[in-house]
């Protein structure tokens, strides 16, 4: 299995255009220790076609960035076969619309999910084939999903559709057994979790936030913070400790938040961050499972 990370910032990019933070400043004025990224989302490939796990509004330049992604041979053909969804926030769906003139793709996701995107779906079915289903379906690679949590998107706070909301995905290609886990949205490390990532080649996990009081300097509380549903990186109950307890693993973050100081490779956190073992990412890495 062939996994390109096409991006890997939460919700707004980084820098994210509305903030004049540190960080953010330190981006947008091209340091080269604090590049900038793109919302995160996937790409993977057992050989028959591609499929993007999330579609962020950023879709257009990260498909236009990976080499793999490029049309052809004929003048309209994608290898673009579809996409999973981890949840129905808009900046892990938005990309669908960005994406109706490929005519249609196949799209997997909670049916909660699927029941928030019928404008999104009634929108881009005036300009193709599309299918949805909640039961994942792809030649070539086996998907589960474990349940992370009910919590709704804010334009979705009013639906009664019944839960889980929010998934994790678990990528296995049958024919080398080689697993990636894909968890950008963690609430906490719940029960299970261990179970389903052990055994993995690779996890790419929530790095939202690196402490559980970091938003507290942009007037967030620290309560506020946690009703975001992603679990930090350091403290007794982050993911840094749980981490520890597995081996074998290539262990990565994603889904950074534009305050999250391990964004400047220069900082304290990511060394401690490196020192543990745990990557990183840029956009545009590739690797193999």
């Amino acid at each position: 299995m062939r996994v390109v990370v096409l991006g890997t910032a939460a919700g707004g990019g980084f820098p994210q255009w509305n903030c004049a933070c540190r960080l953010c400043a330190a981006g947008r004025a091209g340091s080269a220790d604090v590049p900038a990224r793109t919302q995160d989302c996937l790409a993977v490939s057992a050989g028959d076609g591609w499929y993007l796990v999330n579609a962020s509004p950023d879709i257009r330049a990260q498909v236009l960035a990976a080499d793999v992604l490029a049309p052809g041979p004929g003048p309209r053909d994608t290898p673009l076969r579809g996409a999973l969804l981890t949840d129905a926030e808009l900046d892990h769906t938005m990309g669908l619309l960005m994406l109706r003139e490929g005519g249609g793709l196949r799209v997997f996701a909670p049916r909660a999910v699927l029941s928030a995107l019928e404008p999104v779906r009634d929108t881009v079915a005036r300009y193709g084939s599309w299918t949805w289903s909640s039961t994942v379906d792809i030649p070539g690679l086996a998907v589960t999903t474990f349940a992370v949590s009910d919590k709704k998107p804010r334009y979705a706070a009013g639906s009664t559709a019944s839960g889980p909301w929010v998934v994790a995905y678990r990528i296995t290609d049958p024919a080398t057994g080689g697993a990636l886990v894909y968890a950008p949205c963690l609430r906490s490390w719940l029960d299970g979790f261990d179970e389903f990532v052990d055994g993995a080649a690779g996890v790419l996990l929530d790095g939202t936030f690196y402490s559980p009081a970091e938003m507290s300097g942009t007037g967030t509380s620290t309560a506020a913070q946690r009703a975001m549903g992603h679990v930090p990186i350091d403290g007794p109950d982050g993911s840094l400790v749980r981490i520890a307890k597995h081996s074998g693993i290539r262990w990565c973050y994603t889904h950074l938040n534009n305050t999250n100081p391990v964004l400047d490779r220069r900082s304290p956190e990511y060394a401690v961050v490196r020192d543990a073992g745990v990557e990183v990412p840029l956009d545009g890495t590739a690797f193999e499972v």
